[in-house]
Order: C-alpha cells, then structure tokens, then sequence
C-alpha cells in the first residue's frame, strides 16, 4: 500500500443545527469498505473528525484502519467475520485472534468493542448460529486472560428478524425457535455488562407496504414525521422507536430487563431500483437528520426514556460492490470523493485521494472483488446486512408489515 499519497483537501466543516446536536452526543458511524474506490485510511480521520463522529463502528479488524486511527481517541468496534466463528469458539483461536487483531493496536487505537458475527441468527443457518455463543464466551475469555476485559466488551448484532411479535411495542416477543439462543446472549451480556445490539431499519418495513394504501402515513411514521401511535398509555412518534421498544419488551419477557440496547446500524438509501419505494436523496435526508437530531437531544424511547442508545449510522460511503438491489449501494452520507450524497448539515468539500491499490485490508470487497480477506477480515454476513428480509427472512417481513398495518390503523382511530 502506497502511503504517499496526495494529502486530503478537505475543508473545515461548519455544521447547522443537526449536525452541531449530533457532534456534542458523540455520533457513531459505520465504515463498511466493499467497495473499490474508497479513499486511504488517513484520508478518512478528517472527514470523520468533521462530522462529529467519535464512534467508529468496522465490519472486520483492519489493520490499516486501525493503524491510521492511532491516537485520535475516536473509539472503535471491530468485527470478526461470520466465517471465522466456527474457528474462534474454540479458546485457543480465539486468543490467537485477539493477539493478532486488536492487542497490537493497543492503547494507541482506542478498541472498546469486538462484535463476534454480524446478524447471525436471522441468517437462518443452524450451524452458524450454534458456533455464535460459544463464540462470543471464548473471546470474553481471551480478554481476560489478557487483562483485557474491563476496556473491551463483547457482543453481536442482530436484525429486527429476531422479533416473533413487534407491534404493539409492549407485545414485543422473540421468535421462539431463537428464543434459547437470545436467553444464552443476554445471559452473557448481563454478566458481562456488555450491550445487546439490534440494527433497525424502517425503510425495509415502508418498502414491504409501499403498496399499501396507506403508504403515505406508514412512509411519515417511519421518517420521524408521523402523527404517533399510543401503546400502553406511551405515545410513539416514529417507527424507530416502536421497533427497538418491541425489543425491549421482547428482553423484559426473558428476564433481561437490565440489560442495555443500543443501535449498531440505522440508515436509509439515497438510490434505488425501479421496485425500492422511498429510496430517495430526500427521504434519506429527511430520516437521518431525524436520527442526527435524535441523537443530539439524548433521548431515549417511550420504554426507557433515560437509555442512551448510543446509535451509530449506517453508513459513512456509498460501497459500489455490495451485492444485491440498487439501494445496497446506497446508504452512505459521503460519496467515496467525500462530497456529501445528501445535505445534512455538513458544510464538507470533498476531495478525498481514492486508494485505488486498496487490496490489503477489505476483506471481502474491501480492495476490490478478488481481495482475500485476512484473519480480521470483513464478514460474509456483512454482504446482506441491509438486504430485504422479503426475500432472506420471512418472518422478518412479516412482522414488520403486520407492525407497520397496525399502527395506521391506530393512528387512524386516534
């Protein structure tokens, strides 16, 4: 890798509202990098820096992220592929793991995260899914046998395709067939006082209802713009907020009420095919300045009004080889150039230099289609994160547009 390249030629940034509130809360942002034109590492820390980003949240372990962010104090969650969990459950993997991927970066490049699989469970793979938790507890171990476990936790992220039963939010329950899996994970997470973390993505539950016709106020209601539902004498504004209670309720069910959420991936695309309703500049606009000023306000939902949800955007590039429908490619702020996609706020020039010899640090897609990824690389479930639960989980899109029917039709009554 060249590391001479042309510096950035970013400006300064000026922020409004939005993007001043989101700055003072500490926004997270994730850095997916299945793409072939991104811009170096180095390049990226201003552009971070600019946005008020003080959360970086990767799909892998790569070294040169992780190098290039030493000593800037932005705090950092790493990946470990889905492929990978079936070496890291055993203990001695899992240490050789953490030797190689985060202990050298350390107290540098401020590590606080390692999430172990990304969406596994709803993946609907019964192999996968059994090498999770066992996963999970042989990690926790090789922190603590490194002195490690009081400044970096452990945890994994799931979609909303976990819920059995998401509206009303106090219904909330998780599927039953994943039900002793999730028990085994929170259980984990209360000892450990590390975070249950779900992606929620109202977009997908508006794009499998855009035929509804009520579309227009289920569409208001997942852009923060909706006149609300009541569950339970508390009043909903946004789908957002529906979802990650439904979660909620869902954890109190189990036992697991203590146990912190917090949102790992949220967004909205700016692009999509002829048959993805909603993917629009404006729309995306519109849903994470919402989700900016959300965050800027420190608010938490009508379940648990104090939480700090600790949210991080989903994502900071556009990724011209993700897979899949047009709206995959679509959900970053920033154009690979560091021009914004969409004005939020964000007063940025662009101008970043494209890496275009980025083949060592990807992972799958990372430098290019043919990169291999490397011990820390990208995960195989990273590919789909954001991919319509329509077509890889029926359960999901069922739960959701039953959630997203409802809901109008108690707006309606109200």
């Amino acid at each position: 890798m060249d590391f001479n390249l042309l510096p950035l030629l970013l400006m300064s940034a000026s922020f409004l509202l939005t993007a001043d509130m989101a700055s003072s809360a500490g926004l997270g942002i994730n850095y997916g990098q299945i793409a072939n034109n991104l811009p170096h590492p180095e390049s990226v820390i201003p552009l971070v820096k600019s946005i008020g980003a003080t959360r970086v949240k990767l799909y892998d372990a790569d070294p040169r992220v992780l190098k290039a962010f030493a000593n800037t104090n932005v705090e950092f969650i790493v990946g470990i592929g889905n492929e990978y969990l079936s070496k890291v459950r055993d203990p001695t993997q899992a240490l050789s793991w953490v030797k190689s991927n985060v202990r050298p970066y350390l107290p540098a490049t401020k590590i606080t995260v390692i999430a172990v699989g990304n969406e596994v469970l709803t993946l609907n793979d019964s192999t996968l899914s059994s090498n999770l938790y066992p996963a999970m507890q042989s990690i926790q171990t090789a922190l603590v046998s490194l002195n490690l476990q009081n400044q970096i936790s452990v945890t994994t992220a799931h979609n909303l395709g976990i819920l059995q039963v998401s509206y009303p939010p106090s219904a909330g329950s998780f599927r039953r067939d994943l039900t002793q899996t999730i028990s085994c994970i929170l259980d984990f997470h209360c000892k450990t006082g590390s975070p249950f973390l779900v992606n929620p993505y109202p977009y997908f539950a508006y794009k499998s209802n855009s035929h509804n016709p009520n579309s227009k106020q289920i569409l208001d209601f997942a852009l923060f713009e909706g006149e609300g539902v009541v569950d339970s004498g508390l009043h909903y504004n946004s789908m957002f907020h529906a979802q990650i209670d439904a979660t909620h309720a869902a954890m109190e069910k189990l036992g697991y009420r203590n146990v912190c959420l917090q949102v790992s991936e949220t967004g909205w695309p700016s692009k999509g095919d002829a048959d993805e309703a909603g993917a629009t500049p404006e729309n995306a606009r519109k849903y994470n300045a919402n989700v900016l000023k959300l965050i800027g306000e420190k608010k938490g939902t009508p379940m648990r009004p104090n939480l700090d949800l600790n949210v991080y955007v989903f994502a900071l590039f556009n990724e011209n080889q993700k897979p899949g429908p047009t709206s995959e490619r679509n959900f970053g702020l920033f154009k690979p150039d560091g021009t914004p996609v969409y004005n939020l706020g964000f007063n940025v020039t662009g101008g970043l230099v494209t890496a275009t010899n980025n083949t060592s640090g990807g992972g799958n897609g990372g430098g290019g289609g043919s990169a291999k990824a490397p011990p820390g690389g990208s995960s195989d479930g990273y590919l789909s994160i954001t991919a319509d639960d329509a077509t890889i989980n029926v359960p999901y899109s069922r739960a959701l547009s039953f959630l997203c029917l409802v809901m109008i039709l108690v707006a309606f009554r109200l």
